[in-house]
């Protein structure tokens, strides 16, 4: 299976820490976000990365090259930040398959393997985590909403009155039904085109969809305080014992 790595971003709220590099190449606990990324990428049995790049792509580029720990990548250039699902469309010449996506900054300590299995067994156009989040911290991510049997019905990014506080986390799997999906996405209110809008374009036509609870931690670094938790989350786990 490939593996997405969407790492475009600019990372403006990360500032001053992105003044010279994009937010997927700071560091958390030694090593870039993006580093911890691949690493669990390959757990899962990624054969190819495939990472999307845009702002200041050459310091990504230069810092690993065409291969990582024996895993060929190959990179593709988001001209300009219109979203993710923009993004991703720049990937779908190389992608023929079902594949993993993974947001390049996101921290994650979590079972993102169940992700990937019930994708499977499910034979779903997508499956991703999703967590409870404060409600007031609810607006800045996709939001899903569900029926009376725990169903999601819609999937909406960022809204100002956020339907409920389970919202997507930035890892996933899909088929390629998600690249017409994204071809279909029309520009949401921010001007960007939404992966959440092409997730909920795939619910709306009757696809199969697998949301899983997050169990373990998932840390988006948005911001400087964002990062300085993720290290502290990494560094905690460390140290945990290692059971006999």
């Amino acid at each position: 299976m490939k593996a997405v790595v969407l790492a475009a971003g600019e990372g403006t709220r990360l500032r001053p820490l992105t003044e010279d590099k994009p937010k997927g190449m700071v560091e958390v606990d030694d090593a870039p976000i993006l580093t911890h990324c691949f690493d669990q990428l390959i757990e899962l049995g990624a054969d190819e990365l495939v990472v999307v790049v845009g702002y200041l792509k050459e310091v990504i580029i230069d810092h690993y090259g065409d291969e990582y720990e024996g895993v060929p990548i190959t990179y593709t250039h988001q001209r300009e930040q219109n979203g993710l699902a923009h993004a991703l469309l720049t990937v779908e010449e190389y992608v023929d398959d079902d594949f993993m996506l993974i947001l390049g900054d996101n921290v994650f300590d979590a079972n993102l393997a169940d992700v990937v299995r019930r994708q499977r067994e499910d034979r779903a156009d997508a499956a991703f985590l999703v967590e409870e989040v404060d409600w007031e911290d609810a607006s800045r991510y996709g939001v899903c909403d569900t029926n009376k049997y725990g169903e999601i019905t819609d999937v909406v990014e960022k809204p100002d009155d956020p339907p409920s506080n389970l919202v997507m986390t930035g890892f996933y799997t899909f088929t390629p039904a998600i690249f017409h999906a994204c071809h279909l996405v029309q520009p949401s209110n921010r001007g960007e085109y939404e992966i959440s809008e092409a997730i909920d374009l795939l619910i709306q036509s009757g696809r199969t969809i697998d949301a899983i609870g997050l169990d373990g931690w998932r840390i988006d670094v948005g911001y400087p305080e964002d990062r300085d938790e993720a290290e502290e989350l990494l560094q905690d786990s460390d140290l945990e014992p290692v059971e006999q």
